[in-house]
Parts: C-alpha cells; structure tokens; sequence
C-alpha cells in the first residue's frame, strides 16, 4: 500500500491529535477501569515514545540547522526527557498504585504545553525557514514505519 505524502508539519500535527485524544479517552474511564486504563496508557506511552525519536532523530534537527533559536530547540528537549522519564514512571507502575491516575495527568499536562510550544513558535519558525517540509515528512514516515512497523 502506497502512503500519501504528507509533510513533517501536518504529519506532527496529527501524532498531536490523535495523542491527546487518547488523553481524553482515558479521562473518561472510570476509576474501576484499571485493565482498560493500563492499556490506554501503554498506548499513549508507545506513542509518545515513536513521536519523540521523530522529532529527535529527524525533525528537531532539521530544524536547528535552519532555524537560528536554539532556546526553542534546547526547551523542547528538556520536555522530551521530562515526559520520557514520567512515560517511564507509568510504564514500571501498576494501575493500582495511587499516583497512576496523577502521573497520567501530569504527562497530559507537559504534552498539552509542548504541543502548544511545536504548533505555535516553533512551527512557525520552521514555514518561514523554507525547510523543504514534504522531504522531511517522507524521511518521518519512513522511520515511523520502521519504529512501528506500520505506516
């Protein structure tokens, strides 16, 4: 099967969505639903975990080559390593343990920022940087696939 081009801005965007969608959908389970919530969060975590290689092997970059804010750049890096180590956390837990459901939050929470940072500053930045986005977009796919193993 032959995957649509998509460029690297609207390929971000829609791991965003569909993230934080995920989000929602564990805070509308109840709190009797540990089996349910354990797998929404395993989801959620895997994720997270292919979003950021992304970014950090191709994405980020790309983008520090062209666009001169390594601030930005620096920031979004520290917030990967802030949720890889709260993905973890979630990961080695039980859902019963009592800072699950908080731990789940807080994730929420610092993506929501970061998605919020990537959509805004950073995305804008990198339009007016002519980085050819459709190339990029084509490399992420690829590695996706291979990270997952599904386009």
């Amino acid at each position: 099967m032959k995957q649509q081009k998509q460029d690297a801005l609207a390929m971000l965007k829609a791991d965003h969505q569909q993230v934080l969608a995920l989000f929602k959908d564990y805070e509308a389970l109840s709190d009797r639903s540990k089996v349910s919530k354990q797998r929404l969060a395993g989801k959620i975590c895997t994720e997270l975990r292919v979003h950021a290689e992304l970014e950090e092997r191709l994405f980020y970059p790309a983008v520090r080559a062209q666009v001169d804010d390594d601030d930005l750049m620096d920031e979004a890096l520290v917030e990967h390593a802030a949720a890889k180590d709260l993905i973890a956390q979630i990961e080695e837990l039980d859902p019963e343990d009592d800072l699950y459901d908080a731990r789940v939050k807080v994730l929420s929470e610092q993506i929501q920022h970061h998605v919020e940072e990537e959509e805004g500053p950073m995305f804008a930045k990198v339009r007016k940087a002519g980085i050819d986005l459709l190339a990029l977009g084509t490399q992420m796919a690829e590695l996706k696939q291979q990270l997952t193993g599904k386009s």
